[in-house]
């Protein structure tokens, strides 16, 4: 099938996670932190970019 032993034993790990038999985190958790992840990049670049609106609605309001 062309998977390797350590993919095998990665995906039994996890299994065994999921199962609850093994502390970890479950493959909902793994998808919650990868979402929430992504959404805080987004944000952070979204708060940059009003940060430099906000400074160059400033420079031209200090200019009238």
């Amino acid at each position: 099938m062309g998977v390797s032993e350590q993919t095998l034993r990665n995906w039994r790990r996890q299994g065994d996670v999921d199962a609850g038999r093994v502390e970890g985190l479950t493959s909902d958790e793994r998808e919650e932190v990868r979402r929430l992840r992504r959404e805080n990049r987004r944000l952070s670049q979204e708060r940059e970019i009003l940060k430099a609106a906000a400074a160059f609605f400033a420079r031209e309001t200090d200019r009238r």
